[in-house]
């Protein structure tokens, strides 16, 4: 549930992939407890086969929840401009 989009982490200068909630899922705030729930849930797990998150964070001019994510183990990659 969520957006991917390719970023650059200029801090530690790598790609990351940043999962958004859709703007039309913001208006429900059960939508974005779950979206939170998520990232954290899968930030306390620790296995191979489990995605690192490197951050959750709220991003932009909306305030969107934001998870910070290795790009190069995201199953799903769409390219930013």
């Amino acid at each position: 549930m969520g957006i991917v989009w390719k970023a650059r982490d200029t801090r530690l200068n790598r790609f990351v992939a940043l999962k958004f909630l859709p703007a039309a899922k913001m208006s429900d705030p059960e939508r974005e407890r779950r979206f939170t729930q998520e990232a954290r849930a899968a930030s306390a797990l620790n296995h191979p086969n489990i995605i690192t998150i490197y951050e959750i964070d709220n991003a932009g001019t909306e305030e969107r929840p934001t998870v910070s994510l290795p790009w190069s183990l995201c199953p799903a990659r769409r390219w930013i401009g």
